[in-house]
């Protein structure tokens, strides 16, 4: 397989790229480049949980034991993204000098209108309001858990028997 930045330095800009990595381990070409960039920030004890179950039903993690277990690894930082501290606090302090929208997903629940304005603005993008209602409702929690391309059901890289890919959404 190609490495991943070999497929992106394919891609005809603009391009979205999801990721979960810490801003201190980005390619540096993403800081040179003065990539804009969009951070989501979700609680601490929120990520936790979602985590777990996921690592419980992911094929490529290994088995992350009972939650008391997975929990102090988490809290030790010793889980695949590293300490949840440290993630948004990076993210956080590089906003101060890149283009980073930073936003915190309660924030999307709260009023998912007001966000997708806040990113639009960012981009530049003035856009009608059905098109603001269209990407409300497509990306709202259950439209994304019933889109197998969101729901990763379309892909055999998780055993959806143990948990679904996206369980709750709330806070």
């Amino acid at each position: 397989f190609p490495a991943a930045t070999e497929i992106l330095n394919k891609l005809d800009p603009p391009r979205v790229i999801k990721t979960h990595l810490q801003a201190d381990v980005l390619p540096k070409s993403f800081w040179e480049k003065n990539c804009k960039m969009i951070y989501v920030a979700r609680n601490a004890k929120d990520v936790a949980v979602s985590y777990y179950h996921f690592y419980r039903m992911a094929y490529a993690h290994p088995e992350p034991g009972t939650w008391d277990e997975y929990l102090n690894a988490y809290m030790e930082g010793n889980v695949g993204f590293g300490s949840w501290a440290k993630h948004v606090k990076g993210w956080w302090e590089m906003r101060k000098k890149n283009k980073i929208l930073y936003l915190f997903y309660e924030d999307m629940l709260e009023d998912p209108k007001r966000e997708i304005r806040k990113v639009m603005k960012f981009m530049n993008q003035e856009l009608p309001e059905e098109i603001v209602e269209k990407i409300h409702k497509n990306t709202s929690f259950q439209a994304m858990k019933d889109n197998p391309m969101a729901n990763y059901s379309a892909f055999p890289l998780m055993d959806h028997s143990i948990s679904p890919f996206m369980r709750k959404g709330i806070p």
